[in-house]
């Protein structure tokens, strides 16, 4: 936005009788500062080129992107359900719309909110991890935010009935990884299926304590490294999120327990687990009295000297009245409605006096015997440990299934979901090198456009005196009218003497002030000569305005003289 200096100096020319040729140029060369100022902060945007890099798969949309990724239209699952879902969720390969941080840089975008979308590209070659690193990196930019839905991937199992025009919920997978929110649910999913090499049935292992997504508008990067020894590393933004080992932290765990529960043993009918029982022996005394009440009458207290028992607890509201339209033949007679008795409140009490309750030191209640320990138990019971007959070891569950495509099938109530930049390889310097091409070269600049996005608190100062007019002449103005209306609500008179630059040019300032609003627009220099003129116009306005101003405040400061003698010739 530019800030026009003809309109500035005509607003000027009113409020302060005229702008000298030295404040005009201040206010110019303060307007250069800082349309100066503001295009050097303004990002660099880079420009987007083609990695070099090579990898089993590399994916950063490029023109031939249609060549790879094809969309499915195939029905979802839904497990007996009556309900027929269809992927008909539309995908685009394009350049984000919100924070754009690189030039020619386009993504695979999710373009429909509340619908199902799957879409996948196979590999060139399957990849196997087996003995390797195995690395996956993606973009997620959520450009409308996420309240509810997915933005994970899934590495498909190398299969000869991968078809992706049949890709669905049910298509099976090896991994899937990325973030997922809906409601208070918010992690980054870390899911890999596991086969058991005895039943040769596939079970899904989730991270136990995954960690939360971060929803923003800019750009995300999510790394998941699993290294041969079976540790796993998720970054995000390349920065450490969570650690650990396969064998460890998912659930179900991958290699069940060495030993089970025996399903046919069951607790002996003579088993005693209770561990303490009432004493068998025990007896009531016999000065134990079950029916003692629990409080009895004090009778050594006596009645406090200062109750009055003759005054009433409540008395009639003395401040009630009658209502004007109480009718007594129809509403019966009028009776004020009762208020605590003030007398009351000073002493210890009113009314009559009875003995209050206290508590019976012979009550002991009802009766019970107390608990020992048994000496027939045996403890808690368990049944006996055998042999899992479905025991496997897998040592190195690191060393996933072949994987032959990578595919989103995601639900998602927000749309504008942009993916980019996909690496899925071996190297880890590789996928590094990716991100320093890419991410670490756009997620600045993003920032930059949102922290610009974000509403600006502006400094104002205490008082409309403490404000110059070439600081703001715009809140200038403002200021210095609200205090001028302010004071004259009360007393025209010393709204004169405390702001006689407004006094005498109301109208002129409305057409000023719209000056200065349509000079912050920006006009452009064709407003140069006008403003010339206005501001000479301006000039003798201001000093007409000065002198009426000084005028008024001395006959409103004689009038207030009189008015103060009247006043106190009436007193006297």
């Amino acid at each position: 936005m530019k800030f026009n200096v003809a309109a500035a100096a005509a607003s000027a020319a009113f409020l302060v009788g005229g702008v000298s040729a030295d404040d005009q140029k201040v206010l110019k060369d303060e307007t250069n500062t800082v349309a100066e100022s503001a295009s050097k902060s303004a990002p660099e945007v880079p420009t987007f080129t083609p990695t070099k890099l090579k990898a089993p798969f590399l994916e950063q949309f490029t023109d031939d992107w249609e060549e790879r990724w094809k969309p499915s239209h195939a029905k979802k699952d839904t497990k007996g359900s009556d309900e027929e879902w269809a992927y008909v969720g539309e995908w685009s390969v394009e350049e984000p719309e919100v924070y754009k941080g690189m030039e020619g840089d386009k993504g695979l975008v999710v373009k429909n909110a509340a619908a199902h979308h799957a879409i996948s590209a196979k590999f060139p070659k399957k990849i196997d991890p087996k003995g390797k690193p195995l690395v996956v990196q993606y973009e997620v930019k959520l450009q409308n935010g996420l309240e509810c839905g997915g933005a994970y991937m899934k590495l498909l199992r190398d299969t000869k009935a991968l078809h992706q025009d049949e890709f669905s919920n049910t298509t099976p997978y090896v991994i899937m990884f990325g973030p997922d929110k809906c409601g208070h649910t918010n992690k980054v999913h870390f899911i890999f299926n596991h086969k058991n090499p005895k039943t040769g049935e596939y079970e899904e292992k989730h991270l136990s304590g995954a960690p939360p997504a971060k929803i923003v508008k800019t750009t995300e990067l999510y790394t998941l490294i699993v290294h041969p020894n079976n540790t796993f590393i998720i970054e995000q933004n390349g920065e450490k999120l969570k650690e650990g080992s396969l064998l460890e932290d998912f659930t179900p765990s991958v290699n069940p327990p060495k030993e089970i529960d025996d399903p046919k043993d069951t607790k002996p009918d003579d088993w005693v687990d209770e561990a303490r029982i009432p004493d068998p022996d025990a007896k009531k005394p016999d000065d134990w009295d079950e029916d003692a009440p629990y409080e009895i009458v004090d009778e050594e207290a006596t009645q406090p000297e200062d109750w009055l028992v003759d005054e009433p607890v409540t008395i009639p509201d003395p401040e009630a009245q009658k209502p004007e339209d109480w009718d007594d033949e129809e509403d019966g007679d009028w009776i004020a409605p009762t208020v605590p008795n003030p007398k009351c409140a000073e002493v210890s009490g009113c009314g009559p006096w009875t003995k209050p309750m206290k508590k019976n030191p012979d009550y002991k209640g009802k009766w019970s015997a107390p608990y020992i320990d048994n000496p027939a138990y045996k403890g808690p019971w368990s049944p006996r440990q055998i042999k899992n007959p479905d025991y496997f070891e897998d040592k190195h569950p690191a060393n996933f299934e072949p994987m032959g495509a990578i595919g989103f099938e995601i639900w998602t109530m927000q749309n504008n979901i942009l993916f980019d930049n996909i690496y899925v390889g071996h190297s880890v310097e590789d996928a590094k090198k990716l991100a320093e091409e890419t991410f670490f070269k756009k997620h600045p600049v993003e920032k930059a456009l949102e922290e610009a996005d974000k509403p600006k608190v502006e400094d104002k100062p205490k008082s409309p005196s403490d404000l110059k007019f070439l600081d703001d002449p715009k809140t200038y103005i403002q200021e210095k009218l609200d205090l001028f209306l302010t004071i004259a609500k009360k007393d025209p008179f010393e709204a004169i003497k405390f702001v006689p630059e407004i006094a005498g040019g109301l109208a002129a300032l409305f057409v000023t002030a719209l000056a200065l609003i349509f000079g912050l627009v920006g006009l452009g220099s064709s407003a140069v000569p006008a403003a010339k003129k206005v501001a000479a116009e301006g000039k003798e306005k201001g000093k007409e305005a000065k002198d009426k101003a000084s005028s008024a405040a001395a006959t409103g400061a004689d009038t207030a003289k009189e008015a103060t003698k009247r006043t106190t010739r009436s007193q006297s």
